[in-house]
């Protein structure tokens, strides 16, 4: 899967494991509703760290625990 599947798979999984939505998830990390439904639609072309900083904040955890996933181990993961 590309990077940005990812990404949106582990917010999915994290929310689901936090049971937030992702409006709640927009008023607890700050980052904008519309960006993060572009960022779950995998629509955006690059990520800049921040706004997973943000999110990491916005669910209580450290960014090496959102990395800490299978779904980023190198070979489920494509060019």
């Amino acid at each position: 899967m590309q990077l940005n599947e990812a990404i949106s798979l582990r917010i999915k999984e994290l929310c689901k494991q936090n049971n937030i939505t992702q409006y709640q998830l927009s008023m607890k990390s700050g980052v904008p509703q519309s960006t993060l439904s572009t960022i779950m639609k995998c629509k955006f072309p690059s990520m800049k760290i921040r706004i997973i900083y943000e999110i990491c904040e916005g669910l209580e955890i450290n960014i090496k625990d959102f990395f800490d996933s299978p779904v980023f181990d190198r070979e489920n993961l494509i060019d």
